[in-house]
């Protein structure tokens, strides 16, 4: 199928689609300024634990937060993904989706106490049972309040209290980890604090208690809600098993001698704190880009806009991604403190493919977007089935024989599956043209590029600057013809 790209378009046509990049943009400086500082505060926060808790014990601490990531969308449902969807659309009543989505994480919250005795059954939960469920509270509380207050335009507010919570996120952690010792309550601790701060500051700025009333209360909304975001619940839940299981799989599975048990899982959880940077960097994005996929979906140019953004994004993020990649054994030392226990000092080995598997996970993040707009979100479902399937799978064979390699190179296959499904399924329903072979060679690039890193052969540092100039120079034009498209306004 070929798509036109090139009608010509009268002069306010031009106006309103050069207003949508202006948005987009302008939305995301103001998420890039409210969230990135912070999340580079947060990636520091990798030397404190490295320095205070040992590899065993870093694990535990992973297991635990992914196990709260894994019951959050249970408890809420996924609605706060809904408060998103339909608190931007103006044809329903903001007061009845917020209240809506409160009796909705109430009913969780009882759930949630009720089963709690189950969390026991987990080895590792040990003495945090009553931790996780608050944990669990407090951060679906928050994500609810961010949620709604980016969905009434409070993109500021929404930028400053994740400043906030950062920090807060960060003092607390230098005092109940580095100053109190005491290491994995501690981080639970701290994560409960911030997010309960965070959630009752957005509470008492934004006056969401205005929007939260009995008599708001609508069933009509309420289904409209849950059939929008009850099939994100297993989708959710899927992409949380590719992580999860990694972590369990190097953990328990019998493999090769210090490539598998509590202290490998703890490196490998080491090795994914660089590539989150690329999930960072796409998640400033996402928050902006999300809200105009949805105010934009009734548009009739969307397969041009979706199709500037998407190549623009991909070449940006290609970049990115290399630039962690030729820059990976020095931000390892920076981040990474193997002093007290130099096992961490290997953790640098796997983040190269980890980057790569990330920054496929991220143009997967891009292409359900199309999904949310279009409420087809049964489809986010079942190609994050099929990223789960295809991970847990390679994960009992590679962990076997490669250990923590074997589970770096799972996770980016999974992601990679899932991309393939989506780049043909999601375009069903917005169609726009995608440079195929673009993708692969910039692939490869990165592989190649960590294979340099990695082994450093002869003359590795000259290799290293040779691929990310031509990483670069392949990919900024679609930067820059964007970006010039923004002076061209009217």
């Amino acid at each position: 199928m070929i798509y036109r790209l090139d009608i010509p378009w009268s002069r306010t046509k031009k106006v309103m689609y050069m207003n949508k990049y202006k948005k987009l943009v302008s939305n995301t400086l103001i998420f890039a300024i409210g969230s990135f500082g912070s999340k580079i505060l947060l990636l520091l926060l990798t030397r404190l634990y490295t320095g205070n808790i040992n590899p065993g014990d870093n694990s535990t601490k992973e297991l635990l937060e992914l196990t709260a990531n894994f019951l959050i969308p249970i408890i809420t449902f996924s609605i706060a993904d809904a408060v998103i969807r339909y608190g931007l659309d103006k044809n329903f009543d903001n007061r009845k989706v917020f209240t809506s989505a409160c009796v909705t994480e109430a009913f969780g919250v009882l759930l949630l106490l009720l089963l709690s005795p189950l969390l026991l059954l987990l080895p590792y939960t040990d003495g945090y049972v009553i931790l996780l469920v608050i944990y669990c509270m407090t951060s679906g509380f928050r994500q609810i309040a961010a949620q709604f207050v980016r969905a009434r335009g409070l993109v500021r507010l929404f930028a400053l209290d994740g400043i906030f919570a950062t920090l807060t996120l960060f003092l607390l952690n230098v005092i109940f980890i580095a100053g109190l010792h005491m290491g994995v309550t501690g981080f639970m601790l701290s994560v409960i604090l911030s997010d309960l701060i965070s959630g009752l500051f957005l509470w008492s700025v934004a006056g969401l208690q205005r929007f939260f009333r009995p008599r708001y209360m609508d069933k009509k909304m309420l289904r409209t809600m849950l059939r929008f975001s009850v099939p994100l619940i297993p989708s959710a839940l899927l992409w949380l098993v590719t992580g999860f299981s990694d972590r369990l799989f190097i953990r328990y599975m019998p493999g090769p001698n210090s490539l598998v048990g509590e202290t490998a899982a703890g490196i490998y959880g080491v090795s994914t704190k660089i590539p989150n940077l690329i999930s960072t960097i796409s998640t400033i994005f996402f928050q902006a880009w999300n809200m105009s996929a949805i105010e934009e979906n009734d548009s009739k140019d969307r397969s041009r806009f979706y199709h500037r953004v998407f190549d623009a994004y991909q070449s940006f993020m290609f970049i990115a991604s290399a630039g962690l990649i030729v820059f990976v054994r020095i931000l390892s030392d920076i981040l990474i403190n193997s002093d007290v226990y130099p096992e961490y000092a290997t953790a640098f080995r796997y983040t190269p493919v980890l980057i790569v598997g990330v920054l496929m996970m991220c143009f997967n993040q891009f292409l359900s977007s199309v999904y949310s707009a279009t409420q087809h979100t049964t489809h986010s479902f079942w190609t994050a089935l099929a990223a789960a399937i295809v991970n847990i799978l390679l994960n009992i064979v590679m962990i076997h024989f490669w250990g923590i390699m074997g589970a770096a190179v799972a996770t980016f296959f999974s992601y990679f599956v899932c991309y393939c499904i989506r780049i043909v399924d999601a375009r069903k329903y917005v169609p726009f043209p995608v440079n195929h072979a673009k993708f692969i060679a910039n692939t490869g690039m990165l592989f190649l590029l960590g294979i340099v890193v990695v082994d450093a052969p002869i003359l590795w540092i000259p290799m290293l600057v040779v691929g990310f100039v031509f990483m670069l120079f392949y990919n900024f034009s679609a930067v820059i013809q964007t970006l010039s498209r923004l002076k061209r306004r009217k």
